[in-house]
């Protein structure tokens, strides 16, 4: 197929990468990131615009940080939107608003074209191993016709529901994954501030009904204090920002996810916002002044 890619940072590069190396024709324009030089070596077309991406491809891949990103590629000026004709398709990989999503899939469908929301679960490691997991929202058909592309990227993917419901089942994986991270780091702090050495709470805890994933990867990372990014707190805030004003207009209280954000907002206000998001331990580390593990010398 001839594929759109527009967002090829962290995540969206070692996407690009696999749907190049199925033999599918990439078209690809900078945004923010630069383009990488394997995808051109490999044969990608750098184009000046996203309606220059659009006019090309048959389907346009967004792998963008936010709501107004998405909103500026598909309807700004130049945007993909005005490249666009009958029958081709969006698809947004982006984790981003579940009310915007849907406004967007209506501008796009009175212009002929198909829109599937399909955020992401797995992080950099997933998104370079093809084995993301991939949460999506569309008409069933639409989805059937992408699925092939998503086969290439990831291992659980899932229709959800119709358009915007990709974008809920992330918002709610984003409310589970920041408050184990909550709960892990509380744990290894309890174990270190009592004497006794969180490595191997933690190897005795894999064991056992506490295991998880967030356990095993982010727990290693309090402990090593290795706290480059991974997933950086700011874009976790921002996804925690789209499960609270969701839950606001929808009446429900979210109260830990509140707490989450705050303990998130103290890391920022300490120079945080790029930290990977496992580093949430330094702020409960501030309050109990005591850390999980000492620094690295």
């Amino acid at each position: 197929m001839k594929i759109g890619f527009i967002g090829l940072g962290v995540m969206g590069r070692p996407i690009a990468g696999h749907l190049q190396s199925a033999g599918h024709q990439l078209y690809v324009v900078q945004h923010r990131s630069p383009l990488p030089n394997e995808l051109l070596a490999g044969g990608a077309v750098a184009c000046a615009s996203a309606r220059e991406v659009a006019a090309a491809a048959e389907v346009v891949v967004l792998m963008l940080p936010d709501t107004p990103d998405v909103e500026r590629v598909l309807f700004g000026v130049d945007g993909a939107a005005a490249g666009l004709s009958a029958g081709k398709c969006i698809v947004d990989m982006s984790s981003i608003d579940p009310i915007s999503t849907r406004g967007f899939a209506e501008r796009i469908a009175a212009l002929g074209c198909d829109y599937v929301d399909a955020p992401v679960s797995g992080g950099e490691v997933g998104a370079k191993n093809a084995a993301l997991t991939i949460m999506c929202g569309g008409k069933s058909a639409v989805f059937e016709r992408v699925r092939p592309l998503f086969e290439l990227m990831g291992k659980n993917i899932t229709l959800v529901g119709d358009v915007g419901a990709g974008q809920v089942a992330k918002v709610a994986n984003q409310i589970i994954v920041a408050l184990n991270i909550e709960a892990v780091a509380e744990a290894l702090l309890f174990a270190s501030k009592a004497g006794v050495d969180p490595a191997k709470v933690r190897e005795a805890l894999m064991g056992g009904f506490a295991s998880s994933r967030v356990l095993e990867v982010h727990g290693e990372r309090m402990i090593k204090r290795t706290f480059d990014p991974g997933f950086r707190i700011e874009l976790h805030q921002k996804d925690l920002n789209l499960a609270l004003s969701s839950a606001r207009a929808l009446g429900l209280a979210l109260p830990n996810t509140g707490l989450a954000q705050q303990l998130f907002s103290a890391c920022v206000a300490r120079g945080g916002s790029g930290w990977d998001h496992s580093a949430m331990v330094r702020a409960l580390e501030a309050l109990a002044d005591h850390p999980v593990a000492p620094e690295p010398t």
